[in-house]
């Protein structure tokens, strides 16, 4: 908690909390006797047009959430979205922030990175979003992958991970800026393994270490070519797959045309 949020929070008329109960104690603690109301996921759409005509009327509104940053994997991106929407001023204090604590302290390249928050709880729905995201490295992308995960599911969420992805450098960071914080680095089929065996507790990043630069087939071509020809002409999908594989342009645009052939006979 920073001095400027502190002030912040102090110079508001409310305060609205992910739970009120939670943000009580942070409140308590600094000495803060602003109300409090609850913005959730399952009221944020109901309380926005409230809230937008308090500030209108001159009421400095203040968003807090249980941990970490508000609208990051947390409530809040609605109400913002409308009071930009709506030409009303909207401030943010910088505060902690898992993804970025874990980005630093994970030992994994920092940039670039990309932020996913949760997966999906299903193993089966996970697969699919884990599937897009290894396509989308066959395609070029490189760069380390920052999730959150709800702590019960951690080890099975490593393993999918080690299944899609091989068995890359990661990190798991625990509790950041708590009591009980923990980093625990390795590969990502040890500490599935380790999770598997282990209870934990607490909010929970998992990191996973960019691919190697990659060779692309006429496989991968193939299937990017599929996705490409379902939006683009033929010279724009070849050009696209081109570029993203590496592959000669002449043979990629040969075989979109057989594609195209193929798929209108």
């Amino acid at each position: 908690m920073t001095m400027r949020g502190v002030a912040a929070l102090r110079a508001a008329d409310l305060v609205l909390c992910e739970d009120t109960r939670t943000s009580a104690h942070l409140l308590r603690h600094y000495g803060i006797t602003a109300r409090t109301e609850a913005l959730h996921e399952h009221n944020e759409d109901a309380r926005i047009a409230d809230i937008l005509r308090r500030i209108a009327g001159g009421a400095r509104v203040a968003l807090i959430s249980d941990a970490g940053t508000p609208l990051v994997s947390d409530p809040g991106y609605r109400l913002v979205r409308a009071a930009i929407a709506a030409g009303l001023p909207v401030g943010a204090v910088p505060g902690a922030n898992a993804a970025t604590m874990a980005l630093v302290l994970s030992g994994l390249p920092p940039h670039p990175y990309v932020f996913h928050g949760f997966l999906p709880p299903k193993a089966a729905a996970r697969r699919v979003v884990l599937g897009r995201l290894r396509a989308a490295e066959r395609a070029g992308l490189s760069a380390t992958l920052i999730f959150y995960e709800a702590p019960h599911r951690v080890a099975e969420m490593l393993a999918d991970l080690a299944s899609v992805f091989g068995d890359r450098p990661a990190c798991v960071a625990r509790e950041l800026t708590k009591r009980f914080e923990e980093v625990r680095r390795g590969g990502l089929k040890d500490l599935a393994e380790y999770y598997a065996r282990e209870q934990i507790r607490g909010e929970v990043t998992v990191l996973v270490g960019p691919t190697a630069e990659e060779v692309a087939t006429e496989a991968d071509m193939d299937g990017l070519l599929a996705t490409a020809l379902a939006t683009h002409s033929v010279r724009e999908a070849a050009a696209m797959v081109a570029e993203a594989t590496g592959l000669p342009r002449k043979l990629v645009y040969a075989r979109a045309l057989a594609s195209k052939g193929r798929a209108d006979a």
